[in-house]
């Protein structure tokens, strides 16, 4: 059945990604299935290859497809890319609560053998080393370090990494599928208590397992949270 649209409504491409997006949210396409090729959709919304073709890379772009010549567009995990992470709804939070946070990078490196506390984790061997330090309100918040292989180019720019680091992964082309958070209690190391600015004492520690649509770790990550300045928030949307 041919779907019309109405040029009032906006540019075409935009109508026809927002019913995509509805219908992988809608779970009609299911996650790891493909959606339908862009000659069907053409068919299907009157419309030209250019116009579908607009609409998919726009799918892709936010994290809802993962489009590969030769396979097809593939429908990723949406509870995951719809979140992005935890750590970002965190973010969120904070400024909705009025709160100044800011982030500064601290190191950026290459290193070509993993440290001590990831070998029984991943199979990561030569990565980038990122560690950033969150300020909220002007005030040192949490430490961060993050492993990425390799095998993801990154740019060594520090001001790329005071951003979002998943919307840098993303345009250097990671597609993400699922995080796994985990918690737990922890003194963190002498270097971490001097740049939060403490007395070592245990702090609450989150670590993160970012991994791509064939189940391949994209990201790996540590961070110390000072919970004296604000306690660490998770939102549910039901």
């Amino acid at each position: 059945m041919k779907m019309k649209l109405n040029r009032k409504n906006g540019p075409l491409y935009t109508q026809i990604k927002n019913i995509l997006k509805e219908r992988i949210l809608s779970q009609v396409y299911p996650v790891r299935s493909l959606i339908p090729p862009e000659s069907q959709l053409e068919l299907e919304f009157g419309v030209s290859k250019i116009t579908v073709r607009k609409a998919v890379e726009q799918l892709a772009s936010e994290g809802y497809v993962d489009k590969r010549s030769g396979i097809g567009t593939t429908v990723l995990d949406n509870a995951a890319i719809i979140n992005m992470s935890t750590g970002q709804n965190f973010s969120s939070h904070l400024l909705q609560a009025g709160k100044q946070l800011s982030k500064e990078v601290l190191s950026i490196s290459q290193q070509t053998a993993p440290p001590d506390s990831l070998k029984h984790i991943c199979s990561i061997k030569a990565y980038t080393l990122i560690e950033r330090l969150y300020y909220l309100d002007q005030k040192p918040y949490i430490y961060m370090v993050h492993y990425i292989p390799n095998t993801i180019a990154l740019s060594l720019e520090p001001g790329i990494y005071e951003r979002s680091l998943y919307n840098a992964l993303q345009e250097s082309g990671v597609s993400f599928n699922r995080f796994r958070d985990e918690f737990h209690v922890a003194a963190p190391p002498m270097a971490v208590s001097k740049l939060l600015l403490i007395e070592q004492k245990p702090l609450l520690v989150r670590t993160r397992s970012a991994y791509d649509l064939h189940e391949s770790l994209i990201e790996y990550s540590i961070a110390y949270y000072l919970t004296d300045l604000h306690s660490y928030v998770i939102n549910f949307n039901v």
